[in-house]
């Protein structure tokens, strides 16, 4: 019997809690030292991977007994262009590096797409930790994060607004009902359940606190999640409904010029803070964030929200998928005169050729179909690209949660 014909795929269970916490811990390199370092203690690092377990649908390779080799897909929805879709959140991927090579995480990620697809995941969003190597297996990015560092001196100065601001506890309920109402205007954004605001806490720490922007009839517009560590004061998030919050929840920071002597943290849009500021001479980069895949095109397309453009459009194109046969092949898309998506096998000869990993970023609309096509990742004619431009809204991912 070879090496590979004693191994067997499974759902990996709390029982293997254990085993599946250390194979994390190899594969990423992350030590206790370094967790208790920032405050965590060992049973809190045990609880806080016990969740993945209870909650996620966890699949694995065992060598007999022996966790070798996981991934874990936890059960998320997320808004796109104003529609909830269900979505397949891939975390906890890791292999053994002796059983490498075997081919066992591209059997591992193609049953979990199978599954997600059987549960009409039909789209799967994760954070990697390898760009190429998830590209690969037809993953792409869709968003971005801004980190920005202003000095104390480079703080806006404070602008009469008609609300307030109140210092809560994290949990607090008004925190929620801002974001639920956020996440139903921006688009790519997490639909947090309860499960999906366990995941964005799980790493914080306890000085963490909100700042709640309220206006003048006492509604929640905003708010500001925060700690203030040696001088500095870090932004983990600020969310606002419009431009009274966010100017209110800035006129808080600045309230701090003289406790902090800089102000960092990070946004999740394409909106340059320095254009907005008075004094823009400000430090902030821009790195790709999360990455997504649609799992089952036709799913995705009788989902999917187009642009009404008043008439019936149909196009033909080519798709390439490097794991799932079902996303292969030629397929005729027909959008209706209201937007209403739908596609079918087939067709006459391709109006445009892309892969899964393009059709995903440009229906998300981080890469636009115009640029797709000049820089080689979408092939067609110059009217076809302008009937794709103008079928997809234009509008930034937003994402800012991390699983």
């Amino acid at each position: 019997m070879s090496r590979l014909d004693r191994l067997r795929m499974g759902q990996v269970e709390t029982r293997h809690f254990q085993q599946f916490n250390e194979l994390l811990r190899y594969v990423f390199q992350v030590t206790k030292k370094e967790l208790q370092m920032v405050g965590w203690e060992e049973r809190e690092i045990a609880l806080a991977k016990l969740p993945v377990l209870e909650k996620a649908d966890v699949l694995g390779w065992f060598d007999g007994e022996k966790l070798i080799s996981q991934l874990a897909v936890y059960p998320f929805q997320v808004n796109i262009f104003g529609r909830v879709f269900e979505m397949g959140g891939l975390t906890g991927v890791g292999t053994y590096p002796e059983y490498a090579n075997m081919g066992l995480m591209n059997r591992l990620m193609r049953q979990a797409l199978q599954d997600m697809r059987d549960r009409k995941q039909s789209i799967s969003y994760l954070y990697p930790y390898s760009f190429p190597f998830y590209r690969r297996k037809g993953w792409e990015v869709i968003t971005d994060k801004m980190t920005f560092e202003i000095q104390d001196h480079q703080l806006p100065k404070a602008k009469k607004v008609p609300g307030y601001v109140e210092r809560l506890d994290t949990e607090h309920r008004d925190v929620r009902m801002v974001y639920r109402r956020f996440s139903q205007m921006r688009h790519a954004a997490m639909i947090r359940n309860d499960l999906a605001w366990d995941e964005y806490w799980r790493w914080d720490l306890d000085d963490l606190t909100a700042a709640v922007y309220y206006d003048a009839t006492h509604k929640p517009q905003g708010y500001l999640l925060y700690w203030i560590s040696k001088d500095v004061l870090h932004v983990k998030e600020m969310v606002y409904i419009n431009q009274e919050a966010r100017t209110g929840l800035w006129n808080f920071i600045s309230a701090h010029f003289s406790m902090v002597s800089k102000v960092v943290g990070n946004t999740y849009t394409n909106d340059p803070l320095a254009f907005w500021l008075e004094d823009g001479d400000i430090k902030e980069t821009i790195a790709p964030y999360y990455m997504a895949r649609i799992v089952d095109v036709k799913q995705f397309i009788v989902q999917f929200p187009f642009k009404a453009v008043g008439t019936e459009i149909k196009l033909a194109f080519q798709l390439d998928d490097p794991i799932l046969e079902w996303n292969q092949g030629l397929f005729t898309l027909h959008v209706s005169s209201t937007g209403e998506g739908e596609l079918t096998q087939g067709g006459g000869s391709p109006d445009f050729v892309l892969n899964i990993q393009s059709l995903t970023t440009m229906l998300l609309g981080y890469k636009r179909p115009s640029y797709l096509s000049n820089i080689g990742r979408l092939t067609g004619n110059k009217e076809t690209v302008e009937i794709l431009e103008h079928l997809i809204e234009r509008e930034t991912p937003y994402f800012s949660d991390y699983f």
